[in-house]
């Protein structure tokens, strides 16, 4: 009886397996869907030399979510660096501001919160409202703010983004690319070291609320302390990151994915594959 039974709990163990593994699968991109889905791009590089590790599809144009927002805290930084803020500054929230849809923190109209405490709402939360009030207290108007974004997007080498809001909520002519995006990682991380490690913050608490840090990758991927992730309908889920190990950073680069958890995954792949090009040269 017991020969007879083995066959079948071969098989059985067999199936399991499989299914573990084709389950696994479900969580990554293959080759097939990454072509087959036209919000998808990626590129990873070097942060120190700029080198390209692998890309696909970089130069596609595509809507970058709340990855708009790192250019929001670069002018930030840039506005802090130059004087014109101080981190105690104190950024009011206009009516306007006020009234953006989430992701937000909720603060009304005529409060204000300090320069700070909008930096780790920013790279926490992704809050939309405190985006605007940054924008319109740097540049006047958020409009004004976002022809300086795009400005500045053409000094550091961005062609083919162009940015309409200070927050990355979805407007049809508010486009870029993940060479584009790495390009502006790189600039934050090369400009601004001194301010680059709020990227790093993995929770902030703020009048009795705590906000974790959307990338979650910050809690599980060896090395990695920073950037920014997005999400709108038309853009799928975007990530930028980077990551240090042996002394080498690496900038990534994802747009598209169609969950959260198989972006991350095809981050972790696209690092993980990046790290082991640049230990053999």
């Amino acid at each position: 009886m017991v020969r007879g039974k083995q066959p079948h709990t071969l098989v059985g163990k067999l199936t399991y397996f499989l299914s573990l593994i084709l389950t696994a699968a479900c969580f990554i991109f293959t080759p097939s869907q990454v072509h087959a889905n036209p919000k998808y791009a990626s590129i990873v590089i070097d942060a120190d030399t700029g080198q390209i590790i692998s890309a696909r599809h970089a130069d596609k144009i595509l809507h970058p979510a709340s990855l708009t927002k790192i250019m929001t805290l670069l002018l930030t930084f840039e506005a802090l660096e130059d004087g014109r803020l101080t981190l105690k500054s104190r950024v009011p929230i206009s009516r306007h501001a006020a009234s953006m849809v989430p992701s937000k923190i909720g603060l009304s109209p005529g409060s204000s919160i300090s320069v700070k405490d909008a930096i780790l709402a920013l790279v926490t939360k992704s809050a939309n409202d405190v985006a605007v009030a940054l924008g319109e207290a740097i540049g006047g108007t958020e409009s004004q703010f976002a022809y300086r974004m795009t400005q500045k997007a053409r000094e550091i080498g961005m062609r083919n983004t162009r940015f309409k809001n200070a927050s990355g909520l979805h407007h049809p002519s508010q486009i870029s690319t993940a060479r584009d995006m790495a390009k502006l990682a790189r600039y934050v991380i090369r400009a601004y070291p001194n301010y680059y490690g709020y990227f790093a913050t993995s929770s902030f608490r703020y009048r009795g609320h705590t906000y974790s840090n959307h990338n979650r990758l910050m809690r599980t991927y060896k090395g990695m302390d920073g950037l920014k992730t997005g999400y709108i309908n038309a853009s799928g889920f975007n990530l930028v990151s980077s990551a240090v190990r042996d002394n080498r950073r690496l900038i990534g680069v994802v747009f598209g994915g169609r969950t959260s958890r198989s972006r991350n995954a095809h981050m972790e792949a696209l690092l993980n594959a990046g790290f082991g090009k640049i230990r053999t040269v």
